[in-house]
C-alpha cells in the first residue's frame, strides 16, 4: 500500500505525535508497505525506506506560524493532486485525508479556550477541522482514549464508521526493561515540551514541598526561555534538554511523573510502564486509563492539587512500594504490544480504502 503520512514536524525529538509518526512510518516500512512522510520543512532524515517529502522551503522560516500552516496546506493540496496514494494519514487538521488522527485533541475543544485570540494557527486549525469532519466525505477519524473519544462526540456527530478508537502502544523490543537505578537518591522523570501544560511546575512545587533531599527530578524536554523552577526546588532538579532516545533517562528513573491538564494518551506515560516505572499522572490523560490508581501508580483527579500530588510522590519515596509497583506495571506489557495496534491501524486502513472506493 502507497501511505502517506501527514506531520508539520517528521522530528522524532519532539516527542509525542511526531515521534509516534516517525516511529509508524519506520514500522508500516519493514512490514512492506511504501511510506511517504509529508511535513513542512526538511527535518532529519527519515528511517530506512521511508521517504521525505519536504512541502515548503527553509527561506519561508520568517512567516508568522499561521501563515506558514496555511501555506503548508496549499502545499500539501498541490502535492496530492499530483502524487498518488492509496491513503493519506494526518496527525494534524488538513483539508482532505482518509484517516484523521488528532494527537493533541480535537482542535474544536482547543477553540473554545479563553486565549484561542492569542493563538491565530489553532484558531485556523479548528476551522480546517471543522470543514473537514462536517463535509463529506469526512475522514475516519482516530480517537486515542476514551477521554478523547467523548471530547470528539461533543463536538462532532460522526457515525461509527467514522470513529475509531485507537490506544497508543509501545515498540517492546526497544523499550526494555532494565535493571532499576542503584543510586542513593530517588528520581523522578518528567518528560514533555509543553512545561504548562504538562503540569511540571506543579511537579517542582510537589517536590519542594516535600523537603526530602532524596528526591531528585529530571526534566526531558526543551526549557523555555524565562521559565524558573520554584528557589526552594532548584537544587532538586536537573534539566536534560530535548534528547533522541529517551530510554537511557527511563532507565536510571525510579517513577515518572506527568500532573498533564490535558493529554489525549500520552505515549511517554505508556513507554515508562512498559519499563517498569510507576507513574503518577491525572485523569486528564487518556494514557492512564491503562493504569489501576494505586497499583501502577498514582492518577490525580485535578492535576493542581499540588498537595495530593506530593503526597503521591511522598508514597514513591518507599523502595518496597516502587518495587511492587513496577512489577504491576511491567504485567501490563502485553496490552501494549505495537504489533497489535500495528494491526488493528492496518484494520482501519482497510476500511478507508473501502469507504473510499465506494
Amino acid at each position: 500500500m502507497r501511505i502517506a503520512l501527514v506531520i508539520l514536524h517528521a522530528d522524532p525529538a519532539r516527542g509525542g505525535a511526531e515521534r509516534y509518526t516517525v516511529d509508524l512510518a519506520a514500522a508500516l516500512a519493514r512490514r512492506g508497505h511504501e511510506v511517504s512522510l509529508l511535513t513542512m520543512f526538511g527535518d532529519p532524515p527519515p528511517p530506512p525506506g521511508v521517504r521525505l517529502v519536504e512541502q515548503l522551503p527553509r527561506a519561508r522560516y520568517r512567516a508568522t506560524r499561521a501563515t506558514l500552516y496555511r501555506m503548508f496546506l496549499e502545499a500539501l493540496d498541490a502535492h496530492l493532486d499530483a502524487a498518488r496514494y492509496d491513503l493519506v494519514h494526518a496527525m494534524l487538521p488538513v483539508r482532505r485525508c482518509d484517516v484523521y488522527h488528532p494527537h493533541a485533541g480535537i482542535a474544536a475543544a482547543a477553540a473554545q479556550k479563553w486565549n484561542i485570540h492569542f493563538n491565530p494557527r489553532r484558531k485556523l486549525m479548528a476551522r480546517v477541522e471543522r470543514k473537514l469532519l462536517t463535509e463529506e466525505p469526512a475522514p475516519i477519524t482516530i480517537a486515542l482514549s476514551q477521554y478523547v473519544k467523548r471530547s470528539i462526540r461533543e463536538h462532532y456527530p460522526l457515525p461509527d464508521e467514522r470513529l475509531a478508537t485507537l490506544f497508543n502502544a509501545v515498540d517492546l523490543q526497544r523499550f526494555q526493561p532494565a535493571p532499576r537505578p542503584g543510586h542513593d537518591y530517588v528520581n523522578g522523570l518528567f518528560i514533555g515540551q509543553d512545561f504548562e501544560r504538562k503540569g511540571l511546575m506543579e511537579a517542582l512545587v510537589a517536590a519542594s514541598m516535600l523537603k526530602e533531599p532524596r528526591l531528585k527530578v529530571t526534566v526531558v524536554g526543551k526549557r523555555r526561555l524565562g521559565f524558573r523552577p520554584p528557589p526552594d526546588a532548584a537544587a532538586q532538579v536537573s534539566f536534560a534538554g530535548e534528547v533522541g532516545d529517551p530510554r537511557p533517562f527511563y532507565a536510571d528513573a525510579d517513577f515518572f511523573v506527568l500532573p498533564t491538564k490535558h493529554d489525549p494518551c500520552s505515549l511517554v506515560v505508556l513507554e515508562a510502564l512498559a519499563m517498569g516505572l510507576p507513574v503518577i499522572s491525572t485523569v486528564f490523560n487518556g494514557a492512564t486509563e491503562i493504569m489501576i490508581d494505586g497499583v501502577h501508580g498514582y492518577v490525580l483527579k485535578d492535576p493542581t492539587d499540588v498537595d495530593a500530588l506530593a503526597d503521591a510522590m511522598r508514597k514513591l519515596l518507599d523502595s518496597d512500594r516502587r518495587r511492587a509497583m513496577s512489577q504491576a506495571c511491567l504485567e501490563l506489557r502485553s496490552k501494549l504490544s505495537y504489533e497489535h495496534h500495528l494491526d488493528e491501524l492496518l484494520n482501519i486502513y482497510d476500511r478507508a480504502v473501502a469507504a473510499r472506493r465506494n
